[in-house]
C-alpha cells in the first residue's frame, strides 16, 4: 500500500542516523557539518580597544586643552595610567590605558604641537570596544548541527583553532538498469535512449556534499543487479532508478530483496514518481527512484535530499516553505497528491506549461516545487501558496507543512 508523503518522510527520519565523525584542519573545513558545539575559551576582544584613531581622554577634559607627548599603537602593551588634563594619541585597535574614559577621533580636535583641544561634549565609553563586547568566554558561538560557512570558520579562527571536528562526507553509489539505456560517453542508437538519471543523481549528490560512485549501467538481469548492489554495499546510501515497474524485466526490487533489503515502504502517494522504494541493507540506505527522469528528480528532491541532510548531521533537515502567490490561475491533477514544478521570481510562482514525468528539459528551468493535495481542483492566480525551493536550500529545525492545501 502506499504511504503519503509525509509518511514516508518520516519514515526516512526514524531510519537514517547521522555517518561517524572526523577532525579536519579549518582550510579543509568549509561546508562541513559540526559534530559538537564550539566554547569560547577566551573574550573577544580580549582587551578593551579603541574603534577609531584619535584620543585617550578623560570625560571632566572636555572642553579644554590638555597635553599630549605620548602615543599607543595596535599591538602595543601600554603600561601608562592617563592622568587628567592630558590625553593620549592612540590607533584603532589599540588597547584602552587604564584611566581612559572615551576616545575623541581626530577629526573632532585641534592640535597646535602637543597642545589639544578637545570638543565641549565627550561622552563616557565613547569609541571604546569593551572585552568580550563580541563574545564571552564559555559561551557557544557555532552549534553542533551547524554547516560550516567562510563566517563559521572565521569564528573558529578568531578563537585560534586550528582544527575542527565535523561528520564525514556522505559516501554515495548510484546507477540504473535497463537494456535501453547507454552511458553519455557511449553510442546511443535510434532505439535507444542516454542515461541521464544516473549522471544527474551523481551530480546532485556532489553538490549536496557528497562523495559519490559512478556505476556504469546495468543489464536487466538479477544477476548483474545483484553484483553491482554488493560492490556498492561499502556507500552509505544507493541510489538507483528504473525497473521498478511490475514489467518482465523490472528485476530492481527482487535483487534488492535477494541481498537482504530490509524495505521500509515501496510506493508513495505522489504524482509523478508513485513508484519509489526505501530500506537498508544492514547500515547502507537503499532508495530505489523510477526510471522516467523529471519523476526521479522530484523524488530526488523530496525525499533523497532530506535522507543527505539528516544523515549529514544537519540541526536543521526538514525541507522549509517559503510563502508566496501564484503568478496565473493552476489546475492540480485533481484525486493526487501532485508536485507541480515551477520558476519563483521573488513575488511569485510560475508553473512550468509543460512537465511530464519522462521529460527532461523542465529540470532546469525548476527554481521551486509546489504540492498539492487530492482535494485541491484550482488554485486562482494571486492565491497565496507554499513553495519549496530547489534551486538554493532552505531548511528548518523543526517539521513544516508544506502544502497549497
Amino acid at each position: 500500500m502506499a504511504v503519503l508523503i509525509t509518511e514516508a518522510l518520516d519514515i526516512i527520519y526514524k531510519h537514517i542516523t547521522p555517518v561517524n565523525t572526523e577532525i579536519l584542519p579549518i582550510e579543509m573545513a568549509l561546508g562541513r557539518v559540526l559534530s559538537r558545539e564550539c566554547v569560547a575559551t577566551f573574550d573577544l576582544p580580549r582587551f578593551d580597544n579603541t574603534a577609531m584613531d584619535g584620543y585617550a581622554v578623560k570625560c571632566a577634559d572636555a572642553g579644554t586643552v590638555v597635553h599630549c607627548d605620548s602615543v599607543i599603537y595596535a599591538g602595543d602593551n601600554p603600561e601608562m595610567v592617563l592622568q587628567g588634563k592630558t590625553a593620549l594619541r592612540i590607533m584603532t585597535g589599540a588597547p584602552v590605558p587604564k584611566g581612559c574614559e572615551a576616545i575623541v577621533p581626530f577629526e573632532r580636535v585641534k592640535i597646535d604641537h602637543e597642545k589639544v583641544s578637545l570638543p565641549k561634549t565627550i561622552r563616557e565609553g565613547d569609541h571604546i570596544r569593551r572585552a568580550g563586547e563580541d563574545m564571552k568566554c564559555g559561551s557557544v558561538y557555532l552549534k553542533k548541527g551547524e554547516q560550516l560557512t567562510a563566517y563559521g570558520i572565521t569564528l573558529l579562527v578568531s578563537q585560534g583553532l586550528t582544527h575542527v571536528e565535523v561528520y564525514r562526507k556522505i559516501r554515495v553509489a548510484v546507477f540504473s538498469s535497463g537494456d535501453e539505456l547507454r552511458s553519455h560517453f557511449d553510442t546511443a542508437e535510434a532505439h535507444q535512449l542516454y542515461n541521464s538519471n544516473t549522471p544527474m543523481f551523481l551530480n546532485r549528490a556532489k553538490s549536496l556534499g557528497c562523495e559519490v560512485t559512478y556505476i556504469p549501467n546495468i543489464e536487466d538481469k538479477v544477476e548483474a543487479l545483484e553484483k553491482a548492489i554488493k560492490t556498492s554495499l561499502n556507500a552509505d546510501i544507493i541510489i538507483t532508478s528504473g525497473g521498478m515497474s511490475v514489467g518482465d524485466k523490472d528485476y530492481t526490487q527482487e535483487a534488492f530483496a535477494n541481498c537482504g533489503m530490509q524495505l521500509h515502504f515501496n510506493r508513495v502517494q505522489i504524482k509523478p514518481g508513485a513508484p519509489i522504494a526505501f530500506g537498508n541493507i544492514g547500515k547502507t540506505a537503499i532508495v530505489n527512484l523510477p526510471g522516467n527522469p523529471l519523476a526521479a528528480m522530484i523524488n530526488f528532491e523530496i525525499f533523497i535530499r532530506s535522507l543527505i541532510h539528516k544523515m549529514s548531521g544537519k540541526s536543521a533537515y526538514y525541507l522549509h516553505t517559503i510563502e508566496t502567490v501564484i503568478a496565473e490561475d493552476f489546475f492540480p491533477k485533481k484525486g493526487k497528491y501532485t508536485v507541480t514544478l515551477g520558476r519563483f521570481d521573488g513575488q511569485t510562482f510560475i508553473p512550468l506549461r509543460r512537465q511530464m514525468a519522462g521529460m527532461v528539459c523542465p529540470m532546469q528551468e525548476a527554481e521551486a516545487m509546489m504540492l498539492t493535495t487530492p482535494e485541491r481542483e484550482v488554485i486562482k492566480k494571486g492565491e497565496r501558496i507554499k513553495i519549496i525551493p530547489i534551486a538554493w536550500e532552505f531548511l528548518a529545525e523543526h517539521k513544516k507543512d508544506f502544502y497549497s492545501a
